[in-house]
């Protein structure tokens, strides 16, 4: 039951937990961000497996997801969580590993890419696409611009993919860009036209503000990168977006927290474990390392500063929504007995 209807974007557990890595890394704490890589490498392992496993045995339940407009985008963490793990490899010099990483992740990402529109577009619609539209669509932009992140740093130092590399991360950024802009017009157009219940409000439309967090660090480590005909023409572009995108970022921080009081507090819909928790933590984290990044190489040391505080923003929301992973079998076990006893105990009034 668990691998049939296993969350199509659980994969996001991957992508928080790697970027988490990535911004102890950032901070000093090395023997944290090599603990938290390693769960989130053993965690990939494990979320590969399940997936291989559905789409063997429970084919048909895992092609109703990729035709679902509300599920179909959050594929696309298989990509992010590929990425994120092979730019935290690499900042630990292991190529080959990260080259295997983002080779994958990136044909995973072009078979999707057309894919998912294609169906979307052309094929059959029991109810209007737009009523689908939600949080997870920005996945798409999130893979999209992992992929840039990873071909960025493949080009340090310059090597094998000099003359690649470049060309590939300025133009993968380029279309992430155009991709945020497309999907924020349709997310709006749905949030106005059609009722938004509380229980539309899900954890996902956090990536609204992680998309636009990955973007600037993708923007950075282009930035960053070895000089080459790509960068230069691009330089000024990717220079003022990433600070645009980054204030426009911080923006959402209070709108999306007034969605959850909204959400929870005033609609009391119960805070529980879900995967889709996992869709908060990432943009924390990402928020936390794409400032970081961008204050260094745009020389700005506030920026700079806040990612460093925000690091523990990250840290502190992974720890609750993994300790939510880690209890919620456990609760659900020791339920069973519970439950057990008042259907015997009514069996035997009745």
């Amino acid at each position: 039951m668990a691998v049939r209807n296993l969350y199509p974007g659980y994969f996001a557990l991957v992508m928080a937990t790697g970027i988490c890595s990535t911004a102890l890394l950032d901070t000093g704490h090395h023997r944290a961000s090599a603990a938290l890589l390693g769960v989130a490498a053993v965690a990939f392992v494990v979320l590969v497996a399940l997936l291989t496993w559905r789409a063997i045995r429970y084919r048909q339940h895992l092609l109703a997801d990729l035709g679902a407009p509300e599920k179909a985008y959050a594929f696309f963490t298989f990509t992010a969580a590929g990425n994120v793990l092979a730019a935290r490899i690499l900042a630990d010099g292991h190529r080959t590993v990260a080259l295997a990483l983002a080779v994958v992740g990136g044909l995973a990402w072009l078979v999707l890419s057309y894919a998912i529109p294609v169906r979307l577009i052309l094929g059959p619609r029991p109810r209007p696409v737009l009523a689908g539209v939600n949080g997870t669509w920005f996945i798409w932009v999130v893979g999209t611009q992992s992929i840039a992140i990873t071909w960025a740093m493949l080009d340090q130092p310059a090597g094998t993919y000099a003359r690649v590399a470049p060309l590939v991360a300025v133009l993968l950024w380029s279309v992430g860009v155009v991709l945020y802009l497309i999907v924020a017009t349709l997310v709006l157009t749905r949030l106005l036209l059609l009722e938004v219940r509380p229980e539309d409000l899900t954890p996902p439309y956090w990536v609204t503000m992680g998309a636009t967090a990955i973007t600037v660090l993708a923007a950075a480590k282009i930035l960053g990168m070895a000089p080459s005909p790509a960068v230069a023409a691009t330089t000024a572009v990717v220079h003022g977006l990433a600070v645009v995108l980054w204030a426009f970022g911080t923006w959402l921080i209070p709108l999306l927290i007034a969605f959850g009081v909204w959400r929870h507090v005033l609609n009391r819909i119960r805070l529980e474990y879900a995967p889709t928790l996992w869709s908060i933590v990432f943009p924390l984290g990402m928020y936390a390392v794409a400032s970081m990044e961008l204050g260094e190489v745009a020389h700005l040391p506030i920026v700079a500063g806040i990612g460093r505080t925000w690091t523990w923003v990250a840290i502190t929301a992974w720890l609750a929504v993994f300790v939510g992973l880690c209890t919620t079998p456990l609760r659900a076990m020791a339920s069973k007995p519970q439950l057990a006893n008042d259907r015997g105990i009514d069996n035997t009034v009745a």
